[in-house]
């Protein structure tokens, strides 16, 4: 993360002495290997972790941004508004009301980096920051409605197991119930049996008599 910073491009506009002049994604993936001793077979589980930081949206008459930094704010809002689409398709998902709608992940690099984050078996969380200056009112209204738009996509997050290894390991836990009731079964027809013949003796001696 540290040597991602590094060579994050930061600049000054009007409005920023710090301006971030690109957004910054940083990935961890966890592999889990499950290994089952009686039946010899693994599996994997597999989790990501990924932290954004979105660089804010621009106006240039604001930041008086010219050269490369207005081409950096165009940028950053061609992939931001793209994002803002990706949201809002996904929220209509969610909402029911156009299952089929189409997602543009491909339109920015971003959005396809973040496609498992925001639409696929992920649990996310959003942090918008807006600012309290009343000249920032446009911003902070765009950023807000930004979020609530976030809010409203439903994810339904499931472990990401290796389904191969899911399925052996419900058919291991089925045939072990079997074996279980196999089991109780055997020893209830056994102690039937037992007391079925101890009645027939009985009966045979009191036949003799």
């Amino acid at each position: 993360m540290s040597e991602g910073n590094k060579s994050r491009t930061v600049a000054a506009t009007n409005m920023n002495e710090e301006s971030s002049r690109s957004h910054a994604v940083f990935k961890i993936t966890l592999t889990h290997t499950l290994y089952d001793v009686k039946s010899g077979t693994s599996g994997e589980k597999v989790g990501k972790l990924s932290l954004v930081d979105l660089a804010g949206s621009e106006r240039a008459t604001k930041t008086g941004a010219a050269g490369d930094r207005l081409k950096e704010g165009s940028n950053i809002n061609k992939s931001l508004t793209t994002l803002g689409l990706v949201i809002s398709a996904l929220a209509d998902q969610s909402a029911g009301k156009n299952k089929n709608k189409f997602v543009p992940y491909r339109d920015s690099v971003l959005t396809w980096l973040l496609k498992d984050s925001l639409g696929g078996n992920s649990k996310t969380a959003m942090v918008a920051t807006v600012s309290p200056a009343a000249d920032n009112y446009d911003e902070t209204l765009s950023t807000l409605r930004y979020a609530d738009r976030a809010k409203h996509i439903v994810n339904h997050a499931v472990v990401n197991e290796d389904p191969n290894a899911r399925i052996i390991r419900d058919l291991q836990e089925e045939v072990e119930k079997l074996r279980e009731q196999l089991t109780k079964a055997e020893v209830s027809n056994e102690l039937t049996a037992k007391s079925e013949y101890k009645e027939e003796n009985s009966q045979n001696q009191l036949n003799i008599q």
